[in-house]
Formats: structure tokens, sequence, C-alpha cells
């Protein structure tokens, strides 16, 4: 089992990459704890609690630099609570008929997904989107000032009832992975509405937060909380995202696209590797 200093130490790390690439700080804890000897529902119960700690260390500075789009945070966070909820259930019923691996695998496809999804947007900086009645409706745009290009960025955002199941499976996978579904969030917000990579990052983070509240509860009345683990790595992300939300703004939406990127290949081979071995 991972000691609290090491845990602490990890977590740190976990949500100054979380903050800033809007992973919530789990995607990079889950496949650490479980290195280190951590059963994977514990794990994931774990990482539950550190991705509320490191929502509430970045939101407000996000919110703060105007980053955050909190009117799209409130219509996408409908579906993913509801979506968390449904995943931490069917959590409990895979650890009961001993499918683990089964998690490791959904893991691994759930990156790869984003991974191929983003790889097409790489290069792009701001996107343009022509809005629909509903994203009219919704009042969906916003406004941000871009430090590296020293200039105020407006955009606009579409396709909100696409992008609805679309969130509520990011919270499945939120509450059944136990990763926030950041990575899932993500690319619905890019691909489908629209959103500029540090506006969706910074208003994933702002989402994160409640998503895993939602799992987090199911997760704790099932008895996998485990204090003694939850405890450290909430302080330690709650630390490295109030450094990490200083950094985002100083950089360009490409830089934290490819960013992305490069963490989502490490961690699909090694939840594949997980789920071989396991």
């Amino acid at each position: 089992m991972i000691g609290v200093l090491e845990a602490l130490l990890f977590a740190i790390s976990a949500g100054f990459i979380g903050s800033i690439l809007g992973l919530g700080g789990a995607l990079i804890l889950t496949p650490i704890l479980t290195y280190f000897g951590v059963p994977i529902q514990y794990a994931i119960a774990a990482s539950m609690v550190a991705i509320i700690a490191t929502s509430s260390g970045a939101a407000s500075s996000y919110v703060r630099e105007g980053l955050s789009n909190v009117r799209a945070a409130f219509y996408m966070e409908i579906f993913t609570a509801v979506g968390a909820i449904v995943g931490a259930s069917l959590t409990g019923y895979i650890v009961l008929i001993h499918a683990e691996a089964l998690l490791y695998y959904l893991f691994a496809a759930f990156l790869a997904t984003s991974f191929l999804a983003l790889g097409t947007m790489r290069n792009r900086e701001i996107p343009e989107v022509k809005q629909d009645g509903m994203a009219k409706w919704l009042k969906l745009e916003g406004t941000y000032y871009d430090k590296p290009a020293k200039k105020q960025i407006d955009y606009k955002l579409g396709r909100p009832a696409l992008a609805a199941p679309g969130m509520f499976f990011a919270g499945i996978a939120a509450g059944l992975l136990g990763i926030g579904g950041g990575a899932f969030k993500i690319s619905v917000q890019e691909m489908i509405m629209g959103m500029p990579s540090k506006v969706s990052t910074a208003t994933t983070n702002f989402i994160q937060g409640m998503t895993a509240l939602a799992a987090a509860s199911i997760y704790f009345t099932s008895g996998f909380v485990y204090l003694d683990l939850a405890a450290p790595l909430a302080i330690g992300t709650t630390v490295g995202s109030l450094v990490g939300a200083r950094v985002l703004p100083n950089l360009t939406n490409k830089t934290v696209r490819n960013l992305f990127l490069i963490v989502l290949v490490v961690l699909i081979i090694d939840m594949v590797w997980k789920g071989y071995t396991s």
C-alpha cells in the first residue's frame, strides 16, 4: 500500500497536471495507486475525492480569470451528475462479479477514443462555430483575455442538444472509472460544441467537482472510501491545482491540447498492461 508522504507528493503532481489539462488529477492518480497495489475500487473512490479537491482549487481561479464558461457548465452538469451516479452504481456490481480487469480495459478504450478525436484538432487554435437555435436560446458564448495572443477572444458554442448524451456518458465513465470523465468531457466540448481548449479545460475543472461529488456519495455508502488514503490525496491535489491554475492562462490552446494527447498515450499503455496482468 502507498505511504502518506508518497500519496501527497503524487497528488500534488496530479493536481498540477490535472488542473492544466482538465483531468481533475484522477486520470493520473488512479493508475499510480493501482501500481502501488491499491485495489482498483479503492483507488477509484479515493480519486473521486481528489477530483473534488482539484475542482475546488482550480475552478475559482478560472472563473475569476474569465476562462470558465459557467453557463455551459451548469447545462452540462445536469447530464454528467446523473451519469456519474449510474456509473458508480455499476462499479459495485463489477466488483461483486470479480470483473475488475474489465475496468482497466474500459479505461483504456475510453482514453483511446479521446485521443483519436482530439488528435485531428491538435493544430487548431480557435474554432469557428455557427450557433443553432438552442445554443442561442441558452446564450452559450463567452469571452476571455488570451495572454499569449495578447488580445480578447470572443467565441460561440453550438449543438448543445447533441452534447447532452455525450456528457451523460462522460458522467457514467466518471462514476465507473473514477476519472472525473474530464478527457471525454473535453472531447465533447471541443469536438461537438466547438469550445476553445483553454476554455474547455477551465470549464471541465468547474464541472468535475459536482460530478465527482455525485459519484463519491455512492462509493462512500459502499465502504470504498479509505480516509487515510483519500485525505492526503485531497490535500495534495488542492495544492497542485492552485499552482496549475496560475500556469494555464499563459499557455496557448495548441500547447494545452498537445500536452493532453501525450498524457493520454502514456495512460492508455498503462491501463492496457494492467488489464492484461490483472
